[in-house]
């Protein structure tokens, strides 16, 4: 006789538990001043819709559409541009410093940075990977290349032969790094530089990975070699001497080249008041102390600030860089770029869309629909005044705001 099996009523009835996605948040930006970041005229009185992270509609409020039941928030009297991109940093190396590092970055407005070839652990690395919310984004150029430095830092590859040069660039592009970065320096003669046959060889090495190359330099003679041997950046501007009209040709003849001109101190007073409440005041003392007049530094200052403007003027593209792990640079670099004859508008392109495109973020660095809502609000318009990037109300990165620790 067959087993009959009979099932309840209860335990014949399966349920099931739906759970329909949230649906993204919209938000509605009104009446700012709107800086797109690609050189075009601000809008006034503008929109900014933003729909998760992304931002779905930007334009004159007239032509702006707000979805229903979207959030709305007054932006008058504000001014909103992209977030900033500082092209040249060093980072810490430990897990939670770098945290720190980028999450300070975010807070004064930097939505990403690339650090430049002294990433010798692998936090950097599980970092880049996790693009954590509320931190700028990072990227890395990995172990960097340079002839034997002894008594510096050892992390960069130290090289003397070409095939040492090619195993280096093979080693970094096996980490997939963003960028190789190379020295050609010889520290005030204290140190052997890279020589054209090594160098070439890294170049050469890199593009057959499908790499970029961005070279440290200080002098003229070498920005010119390494335009002839196919460079893809500048790190610094040239340092040694005013630039001459070959080296203007040779970045004409190759415009896809980006200088990150990465100025030094001026050399004068300047007032550091912006950052009180923002870095330590022990900190702050130090550093307005150390804000004097100084010639020497002024005639060092000279030397770039005319390279830039000569190099500017002839149409060079060009990004911010800050060359070292201050979160708050970037604004000090703005201002000495205008300083040295860049309008605010160019300068505000060279940080933020240039900026995006030589990190390689094809979704950010300009104010546009279907663009990352990576954005600073101004208490005040950089247009009339660069220092007016300091004046920061507010920070959105990836469309949620940014919390201010002061």
């Amino acid at each position: 006789m067959a087993k009959r099996i009979l099932l309840t009523a209860a335990a014949a009835v399966m349920t099931f538990t739906v759970t329909r996605a949230q649906a993204p948040v919209t938000t509605v930006f009104e009446g700012a001043r709107v800086i797109v970041g690609d050189g075009r005229p601000a809008m006034e009185q503008a929109t900014i819709v933003v729909t998760g992270d992304r931002i779905t509609q930007v334009g004159a409020a007239a032509t702006v559409k707000a979805p229903a039941g979207a959030t709305r928030v007054s932006l008058a009297g504000k001014t909103v541009m992209p977030a900033i991109v500082d092209a040249h940093v060093h980072t810490s190396l430990t897990p939670p410093e770098l945290t720190d590092d980028l999450k300070k970055r975010a807070q004064f407005g930097i939505g990403a940075a690339l650090s430049m070839g002294l990433d010798g652990t692998e936090a950097p690395f599980a970092q880049r990977a996790a693009a954590t919310p509320g931190l700028a984004r990072l990227f890395l150029a990995g172990r960097g290349i340079t002839a034997p430095e002894k008594g510096r830092t050892e992390v960069p590859h130290w090289i003397t032969t070409e095939a040492e040069a090619r195993t280096a660039v093979q080693d970094e592009a096996a980490k997939k790094v963003d960028l190789i970065k190379i020295w050609v320096d010889d520290r005030d003669g204290k140190f052997p530089k890279l020589t054209p046959a090594l160098y070439g060889a890294v170049i050469d090495e890199a593009h057959k990975q499908k790499l970029r190359v961005a070279a440290h330099i200080f002098s003229l003679d070498d920005a010119k070699g390494l335009m002839r041997a196919g460079i893809d950046a500048f790190a610094h501007g040239i340092r040694d001497r005013d630039i001459d009209e070959e080296l203007v040709a040779l970045f004409k003849g190759r415009p896809n080249v980006v200088l990150i001109p990465n100025m030094p101190d001026r050399g004068v007073t300047v007032d550091y008041g912006w950052l009180r409440g923002r870095i330590p005041d022990g900190q702050l003392e130090k550093l307005q102390a150390a804000a004097t007049d100084r010639p020497q530094a002024q005639q060092a200052f000279g030397i770039q600030a005319r390279n830039l403007a000569k190099l500017s003027a002839a149409g060079v593209t060009i990004a911010v860089g800050t060359d070292g792990n201050t979160p708050w640079a970037p604004h000090v670099e703005m201002a000495d770029m205008v300083a040295s004859g860049m309008t605010p508008a160019q300068v505000i392109v060279a940080a933020t869309r240039n900026g995006a495109a030589f990190v390689g973020l094809a979704n950010t660095g300009t104010l546009e629909a279907g663009k990352m809502a990576d954005f600073l609000v101004l208490d005040a318009n950089p247009l009339d005044d660069i220092t007016n990037t300091r004046k920061i109300s507010a920070v959105y990165l990836r469309g949620a705001v940014v919390r201010q620790e002061r």
